[in-house]
């Protein structure tokens, strides 16, 4: 068997999500609860009644691409030319790193704490990987000096995620220009910035940076997942240079063939309506501000969250963050997610979700006040 994929080891989200019983507090996975919107699934049937389910073309339905394009209207990322559709936005990033980075002489630089797909996925197509933290003693605030210093001889990509899967915080437009400015100063190759903006629609801060606006080199990584509660319709997408996505959409070709059809008209119905992609952004502001209440209350510390719908919740110095995230799930029935799954410098961090009703997040939250309460030190 390939020994890149031998090396590779399972999820410990999913590890420890697996853990979950019926009757246990999920502050886990990060899966919205709202249902999906049925509309969008009934013009999908009338156009399956129709048209039939038959392949689109690889790049996907041209009117969605469109819908897309115009959506986000990113300067020189406004056609359908700048959008390929994938299933979901994993595959999205996938594709992305696979077309871009040559294993032989590229390498991928990581902002941690990171979502670990970033890293596996690299390590699959056996791309070199180094990685920048951010300070925990700034709450993890992107920091665009120390991501420029880490870029390497030989560093091609910075991928990172904003809103950030786990920390909540958002990449500031102050910070991100000067991101770019150092990336334009730099000689030779250009390094590309692969933004995955998979909670866009969960930003709660007016000053949020998109890199594709104010730098060329960019690729956006998006899906319906989050902002829909459509995780399981596997409908994501590509957004960036057209002499990018031509090659992208090669490699898509060959990975998936084409998103699914049925999925793709769900997709052009969300993009028709005038709010649609936002259509759950109200009642993720609404939750934020009562969980960021509830976490005051509670006298833990953590990060305010910026966006997304994670919040980090700092550990009593010394413990382990997964054997914390163990003893909640087996003796307190509370499923939290370790911090050690995003990087060494999450380990003493756990990951909140809080897309469950707020109740049950106030005593989840509670919970694990009480279980902090019986450790020996407190940070």
């Amino acid at each position: 068997m390939n020994p890149r994929v031998l090396q590779i080891p399972g999820s410990m989200i999913r590890n420890v999500a697996a853990k979950k019983r019926p009757s246990s507090i999920d502050l886990g996975l990060g899966e919205p609860s709202l249902p999906p919107n049925p509309e969008h699934f009934a013009y999908a049937m009338a156009a399956i009644a129709k048209n039939g389910i038959k392949y689109t073309p690889n790049a996907g339905d041209h009117e969605l691409r469109e819908a897309i394009a115009r959506y986000y209207h990113y300067p020189d990322m406004h056609r359908a030319a700048n959008v390929c559709v994938t299933a979901g936005s994993q595959e999205a990033m996938y594709v992305a790193l696979k077309t871009l980075l040559d294993p032989a002489q590229d390498e991928l630089l990581i902002v941690e704490p990171a979502f670990p797909a970033y890293t596996k996925m690299a390590a699959l197509e056996g791309v070199g990987v180094r990685c920048v933290a951010m300070q925990e003693e700034r709450d993890f605030a992107f920091d665009a000096d120390r991501i420029a210093a880490a870029i390497g001889e030989h560093t091609r990509a910075i991928v990172l995620c904003s809103p950030c899967n786990p920390t909540a915080r958002v990449f500031g437009q102050e910070q991100a220009q000067r991101l770019v400015h150092a990336l334009e100063r730099r000689k030779g190759r250009p390094v590309w910035v692969i933004h995955d903006e998979i909670y866009r629609e969960q930003t709660f801060v007016e000053n949020a940076a998109y890199f594709a606006e104010i730098y060329p080199h960019t690729i956006v990584t998006n899906s319906l997942s989050k902002s829909n509660a459509l995780t399981g319709l596997r409908l994501g997408w590509i957004l960036a240079p057209h002499e990018f996505i031509e090659q992208a959409v090669k490699t898509h070709a060959w990975v998936t063939s084409c998103a699914d059809t049925f999925a793709q008209y769900v997709a052009r119905h969300v993009f028709m309506q005038l709010e649609g992609v936002r259509e759950h952004a109200p009642w993720y502001r609404e939750q934020c501000a009562g969980v960021t209440a509830a976490l005051h209350a509670s006298g833990l510390r953590f990060v305010a969250p910026e966006g997304s719908f994670y919040a980090a919740v700092r550990l009593p110095s010394g413990v382990s963050s997964l054997d914390a995230a163990t003893t909640l799930i087996e003796e307190h029935d509370v499923l939290a997610i370790p911090g050690s799954a995003f990087g060494a410098v999450f380990e003493s961090w756990l990951r909140l979700s809080w897309v469950s009703p707020l109740e049950r997040i106030r005593e989840g939250v509670a919970r694990i006040a009480a279980y902090y309460a019986t450790l020996p030190s407190r940070a």
